[in-house]
């Protein structure tokens, strides 16, 4: 089980480009932490998610 923004989900195996294809996160509008590090757009192909990671994802909201 992973982690992601609080809540548990079975993503073992998945890039994060993968959990975040199935998810409403617009892409260009979030950031993402994994295990305590930043990790960059160009790296969500390449990051593998793993039981025990913990993820954040931010979205980033627009107003005034």
């Amino acid at each position: 089980m992973i982690k992601i923004s609080g809540i548990f989900h079975e993503a073992a195996g998945k890039t994060l480009a993968e959990y975040l294809a199935g998810t409403s996160y617009n892409p260009k509008r979030i950031a993402v932490e994994w295990n305590g590090v930043i990790v960059t757009k160009e790296q969500y192909e390449k990051t593998v998610l793993q039981n025990g990671d913990v993820v954040e994802v931010v979205s980033f909201v627009g107003g005034g």
